[in-house]
């Protein structure tokens, strides 16, 4: 006798296909939240971290710049005179030696000098030298700034005049400046400004950018955002500098406060960041 084989009805198809579909419905509903809350978490945090690498990058140099040359255009606009290095130059003969030691004066220009301290960073040709910035005016309109032409060592029995010597464009002591201090100033990047362009909210979303500038270094401070810019941050909701110099003959410190906000996809990240600056020359 043949058994009889039994298959599933549309009937039981459909009820299995309901019930399978509640199922899902429910824990969809369960999972929803907190799926949206991990989406929205990484997002926040991808905008933290770009907001936080973009700040930090403009304090550090900030803090490495030339002393007394943070400038603001306006809030959104920060512009600075960065260095790679810097060292003491020889500001008087040695009177134990017979000569050939290269000095600064404040009376008469020179086009070389002895390096007393080792570079860090060896300066190039066309690199440029800032000696004794007391104010921004100085540096902009390059009344003490030179031009290297040639790094040269000092060895053997040369060792006393010092460790290297500078031939440059002529240069002199600023007068009132006595620290025997001068900075190096990178050739190819004279100047660098912070510049957001376009800040605001859209649907949520961060309409600006955040962009490093670099060009050379001029009276006339330029907002003005080259093609070829790098970009720092994007989705820029909100963005604003303030500096404070200290109000002094010679500013010796300042402070620059920072605020960007980034927003996207209904996210937001909003940091400050807050650094005093050294304006000793």
């Amino acid at each position: 006798m043949v058994g009889r084989q039994r298959g599933v009805t549309l009937v039981e198809l459909v009820i299995v296909i309901v019930l399978i579909g509640a199922i899902g419905a429910i824990f969809a509903m369960q999972l929803r939240p907190t799926i949206q809350g991990y989406l929205a978490v990484g997002k926040r945090a991808a905008l933290t971290d770009q907001a936080d690498t973009a700040l930090r990058r403009i304090v550090t140099e900030v803090r490495a710049g030339v002393p007394n040359s943070l400038r603001l255009a306006n809030a959104q606009c920060l512009e600075l005179v960065p260095t790679i290095d810097g060292g003491r130059f020889r500001a008087g003969p040695d009177v134990s030696q017979a000569g050939g030691e290269a000095a600064l004066d404040y009376d008469k220009p020179a086009t070389e000098f002895d390096v007393m301290t080792p570079f860090t960073t060896r300066p190039a040709a066309n690199d440029l030298v800032v000696i004794g910035n007391l104010n921004p005016g100085d540096v902009y309109n390059k009344t003490n700034v030179s031009t290297i032409i040639e790094v040269t060592d000092h060895t053997g029995a040369d060792a006393w005049k010092g460790v290297h010597r500078l031939k440059v464009s002529a240069t002199r002591i600023p007068f009132g400046y006595e620290d025997g201090r001068f900075v190096v100033v990178p050739g190819g990047e004279q100047a660098v400004s912070y510049v957001c362009t376009g800040a605001g909210l859209v649907d949520g979303k961060g309409q600006g950018s955040l962009y490093r500038v670099t060009r050379n270094i001029a009276a006339v401070q330029s907002c003005a955002v080259p093609a070829n810019s790098p970009l720092l941050a994007s989705n820029v909701a909100r963005c604003e500098f303030t500096y404070s110099p200290n109000q002094g003959a010679t500013q010796q410190s300042g402070f620059v406060q920072l605020q960007l906000t980034l927003a996207d996809g209904g996210e937001s990240s909003a940091l400050t960041l807050g650094a005093h600056v050294s304006n000793v020359p």
